[in-house]
């Protein structure tokens, strides 16, 4: 497999945009239906395809609409902490949590007279 890293952008998106009109040929999706389902405009999705990606917003719903976003979901997903960070984290939490309290309780009453 070559390194993506040495890839252009351009050279990036045409692939990207090569893959998806592969996925959407390949369960007999129309451009225009996919562009319905996915609510962008034709041309945008023509653009996609052609690796000029607009917005990454009209990606998304591309990506979306063809079930494809888990692959991109490490962008999205929490990292994970490593064990030292987590006892620093809890040892931390332990030091902040208070001992003992200074105030008194007040009352607002009023005495009953007897």
């Amino acid at each position: 497999m070559e390194d993506i890293y040495m890839l252009s952008d351009a050279l990036l998106a045409k692939r990207i945009g090569n893959r998806l009109k592969a996925v959407r040929l390949k369960r007999n999706i129309t451009q225009q239906s996919l562009a319905e389902a996915s609510s962008i405009s034709l041309s945008s999705l023509k653009k996609i395809e052609s690796g000029e990606i607009g917005t990454f917003d009209s990606l998304l719903r591309v990506l979306r609409t063809l079930g494809m976003l888990e692959n991109i979901a490490e962008l999205f997903e929490e990292e994970q902490m490593s064990p030292g960070e987590y006892y620093e984290m809890v040892n931390k939490a332990k030091k902040q949590t208070r001992k003992r309290a200074v105030g008194q309780l007040k009352t607002d009453k009023e005495e009953p007279e007897w």
